[in-house]
């Protein structure tokens, strides 16, 4: 059985591992509880849009040159756990957080974001009655979040961070965006030149 000492431990040996960050991952992916998951799957979905692999052996990268990292980390539960994941985000080749929080008092971004500053992090609310609680962070302690359950956005955000020094993300982006613009561009031709009615029984 792990514990939450031997997960500390696991952080800070690889925190002071000195491994060069092309080998690390990119994006640390956060969670309050497993039941979280089923709401940071978009941030998955985006991940593999973008062409990220997920890495779960810290030595050991995967062939994609951009990755990510999944945990739970409970702020309330696992407040040690929480401390270590944002100290080492830095040292162990982190470049943006992505955490994810539900509930009224969902506290996981906030103070990640306080323990990983200036390494910076993306709040995804997983419910609605999450958002106040995500958003309200005093002037100075700065977070970032997405609206409640899109953590598909806050991967692309995550992304965005990361192309400012990699070409080649920027370019992934663009194609990206490029193609939502298609496919909105061929709907509209398409309702357009067939006719409501026709549009809405070929989508039926």
């Amino acid at each position: 059985m792990t514990t939450v000492r031997e997960l500390v431990d696991r952080l800070e040996s690889e925190a002071a591992s000195d491994t060069d960050s092309a080998d690390t991952p990119d994006v640390g992916v956060i969670m309050g509880s497993d039941s979280d998951l089923d709401t940071m799957r978009g941030a998955f979905d985006a991940f593999a849009e973008l062409g990220f692999a997920e890495q779960t052996e810290f030595h050991d990268p995967p062939s994609a040159r951009f990755s990510y990292e999944t945990y739970v980390v409970s702020a309330h539960r696992t407040p040690s756990l929480m401390a270590a994941y944002g100290e080492t985000a830095a040292d162990r080749g982190l470049d943006v957080v992505i955490a994810g929080a539900g509930g009224k008092s969902a506290d996981l971004p906030n103070v990640t974001a306080s323990f990983a500053y200036p390494v910076p992090v993306i709040g995804v609310p997983v419910q609605e009655k999450s958002v106040d609680s995500v958003i309200g962070m005093p002037t100075g302690a700065p977070l970032v979040a997405v609206d409640a359950g899109k953590s598909f956005n806050a991967a692309l955000s995550a992304v965005q961070v990361l192309a400012r020094e990699h070409e080649t993300l920027r370019e992934r982006l663009v194609d990206y965006h490029d193609d939502l613009q298609t496919d909105v561009a061929g709907v509209s031709r398409r309702l357009h030149d067939e006719g409501v009615s026709a549009f809405g029984a070929d989508s039926e």
